[in-house]
């Protein structure tokens, strides 16, 4: 404890328990008091202190911490900011102001209080600690290293330092030295909570979710009250789509650190992906009460915005977070781009992904994004930029590997460059499939299971004696991924009557209250199925109300036709269809936002697709053919007006030519295909699988493909118009959907 005026005459405080006080007693008893656990006496005598002098540093550092214990930052900080002001203020109150500022998200002025406290004083090691920890989430990584390495030289066994360390090596791509320093933090004390969460998200980012799950919990066994385990594990679960589970993690965090800001940031995002969006908006809002100026949180709020479909806010949101100094930086600058791109505007994306790269040159998702938005040339030097950080020593993590191997994967099917496509689709689709388990037997065991729930007799009962409001008809397109389903939205939304909803994620969530689907406890009665469909008309009715239609675009939706036409009717279902093969390639050249657990082994992908057809032959003798309607994109391609026209009157509109040129359609589309659907249609698509045969035999022989002409080998053949011939699955070949939305009913989705 230091006196900050050593030379001024020191009053007694009135008498207390009988004696008086001078100030240094009372301010040693008060911290005596603090440190035995004593608040309210700690605070009585500062109080009194502070009574009598108004400016007394010491005391005023006190209540500051005092007010930390109790979560109180901005009063805490209220105090350090007064005890800074004093001449000649101690250097440690300057570094746990900058500390607590650091917490508050202030970290420019954060940054401002350590540099002062460092050049009052080189030889506190907490001072050169709190200093690293604010530049390492500023984004000054080298900076912080470096008076993390100066801090560990003062104290080469104190493990608090080695898991700070650890933390910016992760950050800067350094996984093996992060590693490390946290397993030297637990060799120094094996009871430390901190370098468990720590070694809990590092291996959750390398995929290993049963032991990242088990290192978090350790973290909590020792301190119940550590927010950031709660936060990796919720995070743990959001990586492979659990959000119900990440949301209970969340809410338990919540439970005794309500006014956490980054717990509550999280929540919000968990809240969006349940597509519980208004919720989601106020509990951003929320954080940002308690943390104006956190890039974390207002980065949050451009997602929330985003998915609200209020695109201006959004972007107005993602460039103020990309302002602020910081690792959320490179992630607002993301974001803004990838915003523009689903918004069309490609000039601002593409001058948006320039300054992302120019700030961020090794930026993986960066690169990954970016490469949806252009086609590749053979000159292009941006190949060769991705194969040299892809081959970097010190790569930051598995999944930035990864979305490298697909981005080359595109720019080398870009320039026809089949072998080294493959080369790295192969090893982008490894990575990816050995994140999960999945069992094709399963799948089509579960598929089969539907088909027989949802036959004919049931969803006749379903809708006897039911009214139905006539008004009560949305669009279904449902199909495989990258089957043109966003094609098909982009055409029918270009229609003065029809909004593009999306991908909408109502009916998943449906599924997903029914414990053990397909079954359905109680069964779905005509009573009972009224109602879910009035539940979900309700829903979408909010989304535009400007117009009579409302698309929802979600393309595993193929798995629930016969309950989507059990609760409602009078909905008009579109199965987009596409080239077997195309399809299937299309899908093995993406890494997708959400799970598609097929999607990632040329052989699982066929016998998926497979079970898939088997399932859509059963949704075409059970749905009435005013209902249900097949397209084939191929047509689409062949004579856009034609089949336009054929869907216009099967949802009983009348022609616009605007459907025609859909490409010039001004709207929002968060799907891979958003760059595609705004370019006129173009056949090279079509067939193109041939060029790549070679690198397709397991899907071929997966998908029991025979054709009597020969396959091409060159890539320099032009792709032609073809038809291919299947064999049903047999059913111990059928495949298991792969995205949260189709899973063995012994799993329930959380998607």
């Amino acid at each position: 404890m230091q006196n900050t005026d050593p030379n001024a005459t020191q009053p007694n405080l009135s008498p207390m328990q009988g004696a008086a006080l001078s100030i240094p007693e009372a301010l040693g008893q008060a911290y005596a008091h603090w440190n035995a656990g004593q608040a309210d006496q700690a605070e009585l005598l500062c109080q009194r202190i502070l009574a009598i002098w108004p400016g007394q540093a010491d005391a005023l550092h006190l209540m500051g911490l005092m007010a930390h214990a109790f979560n109180n930052i901005d009063l805490a900080i209220d105090y350090l900011r007064k005890a800074a002001l004093v001449p000649r203020v101690p250097p440690l109150f300057l570094s746990n102001l900058a500390e607590m500022l650091r917490q508050k998200g202030n970290l420019t002025e954060a940054e401002d209080y350590a540099r002062r406290a460092l050049s009052a004083d080189k030889t506190l090691p907490a001072i050169w600690n709190n200093l690293g920890i604010i530049l390492q989430e500023s984004g000054k990584l080298e900076e912080a290293r470096f008076c993390l390495e100066k801090m560990l030289s003062m104290e080469p066994n104190n493990p608090q330092v080695h898991n700070n360390l650890a933390n910016t090596y992760k950050r800067l791509g350094k996984q093996v030295l992060a590693k490390e320093h946290w397993l030297k933090a637990l060799a120094l004390n094996p009871q430390y909570p901190d370098p468990y969460s720590n070694l809990s998200y590092l291996l959750g980012q390398m995929s290993q979710h049963d032991e990242a799950i088990a290192y978090g919990r350790k973290a909590i066994e020792l301190n119940p009250h550590l927010a950031d385990a709660y936060i990796n594990l919720a995070a743990i679960e959001t990586s492979r789509n659990r959000h119900n589970d990440a949301l209970r993690w969340l809410d338990a965090l919540l439970s005794f650190a309500p006014d956490n800001t980054i717990g509550l940031a999280s929540k919000s995002l968990t809240l969006m992906h349940l597509d519980r969006l208004d919720e989601a908006l106020e509990t951003v809002n929320r954080a940002l009460e308690f943390a104006p100026q956190n890039p974390e949180v207002i980065n949050t709020k451009g997602f929330v915005l985003q998915a609200l479909g209020k695109t201006s806010e959004a972007i107005d949101a993602f460039k103020k977070a990309a302002s602020i100094p910081g690792l959320v930086n490179e992630k607002a600058l993301t974001n803004l781009a990838i915003l523009h791109m689903q918004e069309g505007d490609n000039q601002k994306a593409q001058a948006a992904f320039e300054e992302l790269i120019k700030a961020y040159p090794t930026s993986a998702q960066a690169w990954f994004q970016r490469s949806d938005l252009m086609t590749f040339t053979a000159d292009d030097p941006s190949i060769g930029q991705m194969e040299e950080i892809l081959q970097s020593i010190e790569f930051p993590t598995d999944s930035d590997k990864m979305m490298l191997h697909f981005a080359l994967g595109k720019a080398y099917l870009d320039i026809g460059n089949s072998a080294k496509a493959f080369e790295h689709l192969n090893l982008g689709n490894q990575m990816k499939r050995v994140t999960f388990p999945f069992s094709v037997q399963d799948s089509a065991q579960w598929l089969k299971g539907i088909e027989s729930t949802f036959n004919k007799d049931y969803i006749t009962n379903a809708l006897s004696q039911s009214p139905r409001e006539t008004k009560d008809a949305p669009i279904f397109i449902v199909g495989m991924p990258r089957s043109g389903t966003s094609l098909i939205e982009q055409i029918l939304a270009s229609h003065s009557k029809i909004y593009g909803a999306g991908e909408l994620k109502y009916i998943q969530s449906m599924v997903n209250d029914f414990a053990s689907y397909p079954t359905i406890n109680p069964p779905l009665d005509a009573n009972r199925s009224a109602q879910l469909g009035k539940q979900y008309i309700e829903k979408i009715s909010a989304l535009s109300p400007d117009h009579d239609i409302v698309v929802d675009k979600m393309p595993a939706n193929f798995l629930h036709v016969g309950l989507m036409h059990a609760i409602l009717p009078n909905a008009k279902i579109i199965h987009c269809k596409r080239n077997a093969i195309d399809t299937c390639l299309s899908i093995y050249s993406k890494l997708f936002n959400d799970e598609q657990l097929f999607a990632y082994d040329l052989k699982e992908l066929g016998e998926f697709y497979l079970a898939y057809e088997s399932m859509m032959d059963h949704w075409k003798k059970v749905i009435p053919a005013e209902n249900f309607i097949e397209i084939e994109y191929e047509d689409v391609v062949e004579n856009i007006e034609e089949q336009a026209r054929k869907m216009l009157d099967f949802v009983g509109l009348e022609w616009e030519a605007a459907c025609v040129d859909f490409h010039k359609t001004k709207r929002t589309v968060k799907t891979a295909s958003a760059n595609q659907v705004r370019q006129p249609l173009y056949k090279s698509s079509s067939g193109r699988w041939r060029k790549h045969a070679e690198q397709l035999q397991n899907l071929l022989l997966a998908l029991n493909y025979s054709d009597k002409d020969p396959i091409e080998s060159s890539s320099n053949a032009a792709p032609e118009m073809v038809q291919i011939e299947t064999k049903k699955p047999a059913a111990k070949t059928a495949a298991k959907p792969a995205s949260k939305t189709a899973k063995p009913k012994a799993k329930k989705s959380t998607s």
